[in-house]
């Protein structure tokens, strides 16, 4: 995969791997990385967010499109 770069940031599981499944669908390349750390009981997520999408520049647009059509559908 190319150099990636941090696309956004979630706030739940559900939300990641719903986006996953629709990236997946297009052959989108990207990595989602989970806060959760077992030693600090998930501290990091409280704080920070769920996790974090990174994937190649070029796709930023067309993933953020994505991801806010998603959350749109959510809020019905």
């Amino acid at each position: 995969m190319a150099e990636t770069v941090k696309i956004l940031i979630f706030e739940n599981e559900i939300e990641a791997n719903l986006l996953d499944s629709l990236l997946n669908e297009r052959g989108i390349p990207h990595m989602i990385r989970s806060f959760h750390d077992s030693a600090l009981d998930g501290l990091f997520q409280v704080r920070s967010g769920w996790g974090i999408l990174q994937a190649p520049e070029e796709f930023k647009d067309e993933i953020l499109k994505l991801y806010s059509s998603m959350s749109a559908d959510q809020g019905s």
